[in-house]
């Protein structure tokens, strides 16, 4: 695919899904079983408006069946699933487009997905988009059944999302727009909602957010529920709206001060180069609890948050009051962001000091 974009200094290429390889291989193996003509290449539409011109990769037909492949394309996106290739194997039934899965093709056993347990787990756009194409070519009074598989797709998909998802046994079909944007904010922050949009549909009324390993590992060595513990990356705006909007009603935020000092001054996304401010933060802080110029200096000239740590220590303050006061405006900032609507607990701990301090805040629509 020949079309690019320029991140952070970089020209990056776009790929496509694996709902536009399913819906190009779907179209071929359609195409080929009933004009028995064995195209080179077919054209898709997606639903970014962008057309879509893919070769075919394998070809196999049978008596009543055909079945056709489309190498996936990730562009410069990290994608496990780069250069798998997609099949359909095109059936011929007495009427209408049927959708089955084969071999490598996940199956949903949580509830809070887009597809309900028990089905495959093909999305519904790549389904609408597999009919839609197939449609273009199916004969008029002719039917068709469709059998999308994806060989080696149960190793990779240990490699993703998919176990804590609870799709099991293969990849996810997927895509909303038919084009992989690489290194996509969107496509985190879709697989932060889906984490959250299952525990709520398992009932689950409290989360435990963290930024990531970090705070996981303390979670898990503090004794938390390993279930209800999401990462949320960056996003954590991004992650209360969606824990709001899904109607959680307790939240625990565990991090390492690093990272959580930015929300104490109400940076909701904490990634480096939109927002990275974490000495000035410690340094107007310490101004507060009444630190000389000299070492407001030091402050704002260190590297770390574990630095300046040690510069507030050896200035005489506190480092419990100092901890608490951070925490408690984490608490703060958070009950803001999401009207009072939550109760929110925030712990907040350094690798080399270990646990620092916690705050606790009643949201107003609470029990």
């Amino acid at each position: 695919m020949d079309k690019y974009i320029v991140k952070n200094g970089k020209k990056l290429r776009y790929g496509y899904t694996t709902g536009s390889c399913a819906a190009a291989a779907a179209k071929a193996a359609t195409f080929a079983l009933f004009y028995e003509n064995i195209p080179r290449e077919i054209e898709i539409d997606t639903p970014k408006g962008w057309p879509l011109k893919l070769p075919i990769a394998a070809f196999e037909k049978g008596e009543d069946w055909v079945s056709c492949g489309i190498k996936k394309d990730g562009g410069d996106d990290p994608d496990v699933t780069d250069g798998l290739i997609i099949y359909c194997k095109a059936e011929r039934v007495s009427e209408g487009v049927t959708i089955t899965a084969g071999a490598g093709i996940g199956i949903v056993t949580k509830p809070g997905l887009q597809v309900k347990p028990g089905e495959p787990a093909i999305n519904p756009v790549p389904q609408a988009m597999i009919k839609n194409e197939v449609c273009k070519v199916l004969p008029k009074g002719c039917g068709v059944r469709l059998t999308i598989s994806i060989p080696g797709g149960e190793e990779v998909a240990e490699r993703t999302f998919n176990p804590m998802l609870g799709i099991k046994g293969g990849l996810s079909v997927i895509g909303t727009t038919g084009i992989v944007e690489p290194m996509s904010t969107a496509a985190l922050k879709d697989t932060l909602a889906v984490q959250l949009s299952i525990l709520a549909a398992q009932g689950h009324k409290k989360v435990i957010l963290v930024p990531g390993n970090y705070g996981k590992n303390y979670a898990l060595k503090s004794g938390e529920n390993p279930e209800l513990i999401v990462s949320y990356g960056n996003y954590l705006g991004f992650a209360l709206e969606k824990v709001v909007e899904y109607g959680f009603k307790d939240v625990l935020l565990i991090g390492d001060i690093g990272k959580l000092i930015k929300i104490a001054a109400g940076i909701f996304d904490t990634t480096g180069k939109v927002a990275d401010a974490r000495s000035e933060i410690m340094t107007a802080y310490a101004a507060y609890f009444g630190v000389t110029k000299d070492v407001a200096v030091n402050l704002l000239n260190s590297v770390t948050t574990r630095e300046a740590l040690s510069i507030i220590e050896e200035a005489g303050i506190d480092m419990e009051s100092f901890s608490k006061f951070i925490a408690e405006r984490i608490v703060a900032r958070c009950m803001w962001y999401t009207g009072k609507s939550l109760n929110i607990e925030v712990k907040i701990f350094s690798l080399n000091r270990g646990f620092l301090a916690k705050a606790y805040g009643k949201g107003e629509n609470s029990n």
